[in-house]
């Protein structure tokens, strides 16, 4: 079983930056993908960045490219953050040994896989 542990939420403005953090505990050399996930209010769940631990290869959600990193040490760098960002941050994994694409991982949903428990990110006007 895989334990994930979020962190790095907070309050911040909108143009700045926050970086999160997702502390892996478990047969974590067993998952080969990880991912950043977010729920806003009155939205759905919706992956924001994943990345392969095999190759490094990563996938974007198209609103955040170019403003979200995510790193193979489970960190999301969000900079120039907008008031649309705003919701629970999730670090997601999929079922243990199973390889998956950046892509598909971002697309997974809450039924498979471990999760954290989020963080909130809140970016005012």
């Amino acid at each position: 079983q895989l334990r994930l542990v979020e962190s790095g939420g907070g309050l911040v403005q909108s143009g700045e930056s926050l970086t999160l953090s997702c502390a892996a505990s478990g047969f974590t050399l067993d998952y080969f993908a990880i991912g950043w996930f977010r729920e806003a209010p009155g939205k759905g769940l919706e992956g924001v960045a994943c990345i392969s631990k095999s190759d490094g290869t990563t996938y974007y959600e198209d609103s955040v490219k170019g403003r979200f990193t995510i790193s193979g040490d489970n960190t999301l760098q969000m900079n120039s953050l907008k008031p649309e960002d705003t919701g629970v941050y999730y670090c997601g994994a999929p079922r243990r040994r199973a390889r998956v694409s950046p892509q598909n991982l971002c697309h997974m949903t809450r039924g498979f896989g471990s999760w954290g428990q989020g963080t909130q990110v809140t970016v005012s006007a």
